[in-house]
């Protein structure tokens, strides 16, 4: 990876006090990432409640999910440079203040569109908070073996993050209500705050060049028209007007973003980034990654509720398992990167998950824990949490220390804007087997028809990456 500036005044700390502040700034950047990366599916058992209370529409149970992803995956990249010119803490505590701020309005919604606006806020956030919690940790941590480590603590945490979402969703949505999966937020985001305070040391990459908010927005707009117009397909079709308009304006606005990121002085996003061929095969497989990984829990906590008949917290306790897989696979993955190479450990992870997926898609509707949702969902995540780590490493290991928040919002950015946009894709598609009919069989078999088009996608992932990804290519 690329040395980052260390700030003059960690120099003079005697080496056990370094070592020692070091591994607390690790400690806050993980913390914020688990927070982050939480909440894209900690709402996902508490889905049925929110509508039970709020009078949710079918297509606002899935906004719920999507404005945080879609907002997330828009504003990163303006996250990451902001980031840089700024201030890692600065940007950091103002994140963290604005995503706890927004759990808190999230919990207290009284409306449909209170919650929406909220979880959308709670993406501001989580986007200008994720990419400092990469470039704060880097930073902190000298290059070589000790970097490995803590990356591979932070992609385990940030996994971990999401794999333990439906745990803590069933816990708070059946001891509490649903409110507590976004109120629960606040006094954790609390604690990192004073925390992230006393500990970070603040650092710049000032180099005269502005935000560029109109990227920005162009981004964000483009994904969310997108996002809608496939989610319109459930109930309108693909040839109807209703949804052909708003697939067209959100290329039409995503062909903008480029047009201007072209031609803009300070871009948000640097074309010149996907000429170095890790940066670009490596967002794009984790592009591909997550559009297949990311509605894996969606569709896992509504199938063991809707089908099995589990509860919120046995739903919760039945992913157990997997959430300790894909933490364990982040932190081997560093292990096998040192042996094998960055590119043979992704590539391994992919086909892991695949296995998994196809596994998971001869589900039924009386399938048992073991064979239903125990052995394919562990496969699933140690595949994710072997495949995160490695691309991770690579796409931010290409570019200059000035560049090092907006390499890695741009890898974050990469893989919520896959799992937003799949989402909605995997969701249709679940939809259109089900046509309508909620017995458990038509259930069973939308879900299972969604997880197959999963693990086609990664196959399709595996072959970008055998094509694509540099053979031969350091380890962090």
């Amino acid at each position: 990876m690329t040395p980052m500036v260390q700030a003059p005044s960690e120099t003079v700390i005697p080496p056990a006090r370094t070592r020692t502040r070091t591994w607390l700034v690790v400690l806050a950047a993980c913390a914020g990432q688990f927070l982050v990366v939480l909440d894209v599916s900690v709402v996902n058992v508490a889905l049925p409640s929110m509508r039970a209370d709020l009078g949710l529409s079918a297509a606002g149970l899935q906004w719920v999910v999507n404005a945080y992803a879609i907002a997330f995956a828009g504003f990163m990249l303006l996250g990451g440079r902001a980031a840089d010119l700024f201030g890692r803490k600065r940007t950091f505590l103002v994140g963290l203040g604005l995503f706890t701020a927004a759990s808190l309005a999230g919990g207290l919604a009284q409306e449909e569109w209170h919650l929406l606006a909220a979880r959308a806020v709670q993406g501001l956030g989580a986007a200008v908070l994720a990419p400092a919690t990469l470039t704060i940790l880097t930073s902190a941590v000298p290059e070589g073996a000790a970097r490995a480590r803590a990356i591979g603590t932070w992609s385990a945490v940030g996994a971990g993050g999401g794999a333990a979402g439906g745990l803590v969703g069933g816990v708070l949505t059946d001891g509490l209500s649903w409110r507590w999966v976004l109120l629960i937020n606040v006094p954790i985001g609390a604690l990192v705050l004073a925390g992230a305070a006393v500990w970070i040391v603040e650092s710049h990459a000032r180099d005269g060049r502005r935000l560029d908010l109109p990227g920005a927005l162009l981004v964000t707009a483009g994904l969310a028209t997108l996002a809608y117009g496939i989610v319109q397909t459930e109930a309108e079709g693909w040839g109807a007007a209703a949804t052909l308009v708003p697939l067209v304006a959100g290329l039409l606005l995503l062909g903008l973003f480029v047009v201007v990121e072209a031609r803009t002085r300070a871009p948000l996003m640097p074309l010149k980034f996907f000429r170095i061929r890790a940066v670009s095969a490596a967002n794009a497989a984790m592009f591909v990654n997550g559009s297949a990984m990311f509605g894996m829990w969606f569709f896992m906590t509504l199938y063991a509720q809707n089908v099995l008949g589990y509860t919120p917290l046995g739903a919760g306790l039945a992913l157990i398992p997997s959430s300790l897989s894909v933490v364990i696979g982040a932190k081997l993955a560093p292990r096998l990167m040192a042996r094998a190479g960055a590119r043979r450990v992704a590539i391994i992870g992919s086909l892991v998950a695949v296995v998994g997926m196809a596994w998971q898609s001869t589900m039924g509707a009386d399938g048992t824990y073991l064979t239903a949702v125990l052995g394919p969902g562990i496969l699933m995540m140690l595949g994710a949490g072997l495949a995160a780590t490695p691309l991770a490493s690579l796409a931010t290991s290409a570019g200059a220390p000035g560049d090092a928040g907006l390499l890695s919002g741009l890898i974050n950015t990469s893989r919520t804007m896959g799992g937003a946009l799949g989402l909605a894709v995997l969701s249709t598609i679940a939809a259109s087997r089900t046509d309508g009919a909620v017995s458990a069989e038509a259930l069973t078999a939308g879900y299972a028809l969604a997880f197959r088009a999963g693990a086609a996608a990664l196959l399709a992932g595996v072959v970008l990456m055998l094509i694509w990804l540099p053979r031969r290519k350091r380890a962090a």
